[in-house]
């Protein structure tokens, strides 16, 4: 629909702040305990993930350095997906539904998005 065309950029910001804001709320679950039971060993592979998606997820939802923050975080969500989900087994496991590897492809490719196309509106980078 050619109507909603204008609306592009704001839809665009709006899901590059909710999808730092999702990678931030995990890695404030890994690294500072907020609604979770279990937390990884500080400086172990687990707590560095953890705190690349509270900072880099911060840094992509406030719109800071965002080009970076995003290709970082898409980065870190490959090797999340390759190393922890599909763990190059062969057969089925490698399909993202079978290794509950969904949300790490999503945000690996939408972090890849938001690396490619900057912040763009209500954000704290001067250029997009």
């Amino acid at each position: 629909m050619k109507q909603l065309e204008k609306y592009a950029d704001y839809a665009y910001a709006l899901m590059r702040i909710v999808a730092g804001f999702m990678l931030m709320f995990h890695g404030a679950q890994k690294i500072l305990g907020v609604l979770t039971e279990s937390q990884p060993p500080v400086w172990s592979q687990l707590w560095f993930g953890g705190l690349i998606e509270f900072v880099g997820g911060l840094a992509v939802m406030m719109g800071f350095q965002t080009r970076v923050a995003a290709f970082l975080c898409s980065g870190m969500m490959a090797v999340a997906y390759f190393q922890f989900h599909w763990k190059f087994q062969i057969g089925p496991n490698i399909f993202p539904a079978l290794n509950k590897g969904e949300l790490a492809v999503l945000f690996c490719f939408v972090f890849l998005f938001i690396a490619c196309r900057g912040g763009v509106k209500w954000c704290l980078d001067k250029t997009s």
